[in-house]
């Protein structure tokens, strides 16, 4: 399976990002989103930046991996 991550870009540098995501920065390239910008929200798979995203749908992505991150910790993993 395979899943992309969206990230704030902190630093930039020709298309050379840092990004940043839940208390985690990484390094991705904007390669295929040249109006990717310091600030901007992108979605990262396998290293590169691959669209733009709003505020909203970061966020709510961001919540939903806190949600299994927290299920993980639990003593008793039963779902459904």
């Amino acid at each position: 399976m395979c899943l992309a991550i969206p990230a704030r870009i902190v630093e930039l540098d020709g298309d050379r990002a840092v990004v940043e995501a839940m208390g985690n920065r990484w390094r991705a390239k904007t390669t295929l989103l040249p109006e990717a910008g310091i600030g901007k929200l992108v979605l990262v798979h396998a290293g590169f930046a691959i669209s733009l995203v709003d505020e909203q749908e970061a966020k709510e992505t961001w919540r939903l991996l806190a949600e299994i991150s927290e299920f993980n910790e639990t003593p008793n993993r039963l779902s459904g």
